[in-house]
């Protein structure tokens, strides 16, 4: 760790503030008379690379001088996260900033629940950058209506309709916007030859083994489903797949398999099967991220440096009368917690100055260096403004670690070279407006810990059975009454008590 001058100084600078200024969240009296003298960070940050960053390393280094804090880095492995986490909170040998990114390890969030760490939302609106935080976000974050830290933020919606255009093209079709058409065009690419080869050999629709939990799940939001669970209008928090608009985008979609319109065993296709299909032209519809459009075009031109293939990116899909809408992929955009101890941090002003570094780390110039690195050592940028990087290894040892750690994704977004990425990103940009989240991800149920990832499998294996024609709605909607004396029965009870507790 290295306090540099700075950090003194702006210790300093917040002592002085914090003497004369009274705070917003809680006893002006006593606040007034907080000083804090820290002068330095310790966090504990998770490592997404084989080596660990160099103490006092450029970016490091960079980032102290920037913020005025000395900053001590404890690196945790991600694959082991979930160990170290749980040990550090049983041995209370935690940093003043833990980065908390498994929004689902029961044990922290039971430690939150129990006040180990700060409740941050008084303060946010004190800071430029924390205050803007959006309120999906930080009502995803809250366990129980507390937000125990500052939520990592990440495109709250990013998922959207990807269309072959070349296809559309060929046929003289428009790009679709509503379930009706986009049912038409994938009739169209099932049984009018797209691409011209005179075969029989392409469908719309190419979906994959995990249809229930990805690209199925975006479509049902069209028709009116909520995001995991959605609260009826009398207050009860129940699971999607119990609800009306669910079992009709069912309907919907086992009427598109039955009639040849998408892949037929899509059940067995593996993730990498579905892009090697795609690349192939076997399929034009995909659910997907939009991020994807790239990914799948530069896996065909890989294959064939002719490829015709081209896509429409489409992110406001609609059904019938129900409100344009797309449901988070992202848990309302939060990727976890940057939470703050209450046994390291034991103040309201030392508080103040671990809030105020991560503000400080939402501004461009941070973000740049957590991203890119350092212009004319670890990139450049061509004529267009592109960012080149100049040494990937470099890149990955010295940068890469702390770009997994920025406190948000949305600060700024770069130009790239591709402009389906581009695109992309101002079309995932679009539909924050639109965003449905999961209201039970902020509440708790010791059931649904114990019992979901049951109850969720057997909802999977028959979603898979009826779009296979093995069994029909009645036997869908059996499997989910069963589901009651599993479990399901109480863990509605036990989110909707605690919606009930979070919503006064």
């Amino acid at each position: 760790m290295r306090n540099t001058r700075a950090g003194a100084f702006v210790a300093m600078s917040t002592a002085i503030t914090l003497s004369l200024t009274a705070c917003s969240a809680g006893d002006p009296a006593s606040e007034a008379e907080e000083v804090s003298t820290k002068d330095s960070i310790t966090w504990m940050a998770m490592l997404h690379t084989a080596t660990t960053p160099e103490a006092d390393g450029v970016i490091e280094t960079e980032l102290e001088e920037y913020t005025g804090l000395g900053i001590e880095m404890q690196w945790v492995p991600d694959a082991s996260k979930d160990e170290k986490i749980n040990a550090a909170l049983a041995s209370d040998s935690l940093a003043d900033l833990v980065s908390l990114t498994n929004i689902t390890n029961t044990t922290v969030r039971q430690a939150m629940a129990s006040g180990q760490f700060w409740d941050v939302e008084p303060y946010l609106a004190d800071y430029p950058n924390l205050s803007k935080i959006p309120q999906d976000t930080l009502d995803s974050a809250k366990i129980d209506g507390t937000l125990y830290g500052v939520p990592y933020q990440k495109p709250i919606a990013r998922y959207g309709v990807l269309v072959r255009q070349d296809w559309l093209d060929n046929l003289g079709l428009e790009v679709p916007h509503t379930i009706e058409d986009l049912t038409e065009v994938a009739r169209a690419f099932s049984e009018d030859d797209p691409d011209g080869n005179g075969q029989d050999d392409t469908v719309g629709f190419y979906d994959r083994a995990e249809s229930y939990l990805v690209g199925f799940r975006s479509l049902a939001g069209y028709f009116g489903a909520g995001q995991s669970f959605e609260v009826t209008d009398d207050g009860e928090v129940v699971p999607t797949f119990t609800t009306e608009p669910f079992m009709e985008a069912m309907e919907w979609y086992r009427g598109v398999h039955e009639n040849g319109w998408m892949n037929e065993e899509f059940v067995t296709v593996q993730k990498q099967n579905q892009k090697d299909g795609i690349a192939q032209g076997k399929g034009g519809i995909v659910i997907s991220g939009l991020f994807e459009a790239k990914n799948f075009y530069e896996a065909a031109l890989a294959a064939d440096p002719q490829t015709p293939m081209a896509w429409a990116l489409v992110n406001d899909m609609t059904y019938d009368d129900v409100d344009r809408r797309v449901l988070t992929d992202t848990n309302g955009g939060m990727g976890g917690w940057l939470a703050v101890p209450r046994s390291q941090v034991t103040t309201e002003a030392d508080l103040r100055v671990v809030l105020g570094f991560v503000d400080k780390l939402m501004d461009e110039e941070p973000f740049d260096l957590m991203t890119n690195g350092i212009e004319g050592v670890h990139y450049e940028l061509d004529a267009d403004g592109v960012v080149k990087m100049l040494d990937n290894t470099t890149w990955e040892q010295e940068v890469q670690p702390f770009s997994s750690s920025r406190p948000s994704e949305l600060v700024k977004t770069f130009n790239t070279s591709s402009e389906y990425t581009n695109l992309a990103n101002q079309l995932m940009a679009e539909n924050a407006e639109y965003v449905v989240v999961n209201p039970a991800q902020s509440l708790t149920s010791k059931t649904y810990d114990a019992q979901w990832s049951t109850i969720q499998q057997q909802v999977n294996d028959a979603y898979n059975q009826y779009m296979m024609g093995q069994i029909e709605m009645a036997d869908f909607e059996k499997v989910v009454d069963g589901l009651g004396s599993q479990g399901l029965d109480q863990i509605v009870a036990e989110f909707t008590e605690s919606y009930e507790k979070a919503n006064g």
